[in-house]
């Protein structure tokens, strides 16, 4: 598995009109189920007035963790459409709503389908999209005379250091891409046998 990911920076916003019919759509970086049910419920409050508030997400670095969902617009409309968008584009950690002004003409299956895939592609790309690292957490266990070399190797290896506490035995909690922390593991144990 890759030790990075694709997603978004910030919020990026779409729209798509189809036979007076609007799609505001919106697309966030997210990393919860929790950060995503206050976001729709905040998007159901704003946008009360909608006929429709569709969404998909997926999250993890594995994008494993997804979801659709077409808020009472015909089976596989609206939902599937914007997750086709957020695969296609490679991106996890990502939320994307659209809002759905109903305009008193149906669209049918067909224009529903290509009216969500094109308002959740517009938000798509007016979004930032970032490349982050996976990262693996690393906690080590040092005798104190030994942390100059400790710090050596986190300097060398350019770890983030999470937390630290030094006592007769210090421990400290590194944060480290994926591919690098075996490696990082290995030389840290090097300094103590």
């Amino acid at each position: 598995m890759s030790d990075e990911f694709k997603t978004i920076k910030g919020i990026g916003e779409g729209y798509y009109t189809e036979k007076r019919s609007k799609f505001l759509a919106f697309s966030h970086h997210v990393t919860s189920a929790d950060e995503i049910r206050e976001l729709l419920a905040q998007y159901r409050k704003k946008y009360y007035d909608a006929r429709h508030v569709c969404y998909a997400y997926v999250l993890g670095a594995d994008r494993k963790e997804f979801r659709a969902n077409d808020d009472g617009e015909p089976s596989s409309t609206a939902g599937k459409p914007i997750l086709g968008q957020i695969n296609s584009s490679g991106l996890t950690d990502i939320l994307v709503v659209v809002v759905r002004y109903y305009g008193g003409v149906n669209l049918g299956t067909g224009g529903l389908i290509i009216a969500y895939r094109a308002a959740a592609a517009d938000a798509i790309e007016h979004s930032a999209i970032v490349t982050q690292q996976v990262e693996e957490m690393v906690t080590y266990h040092f005798p104190y005379e030994r942390m100059n070399g400790v710090m050596r190797i986190v300097k060398e290896m350019s770890a983030r250091i999470v937390s630290q506490t030094y006592d007769n035995t210090c421990e400290i909690k590194l944060a480290i891409r994926r591919s690098e922390a075996v490696q990082l593991y290995s030389r840290l144990k090097k300094l103590t046998d």
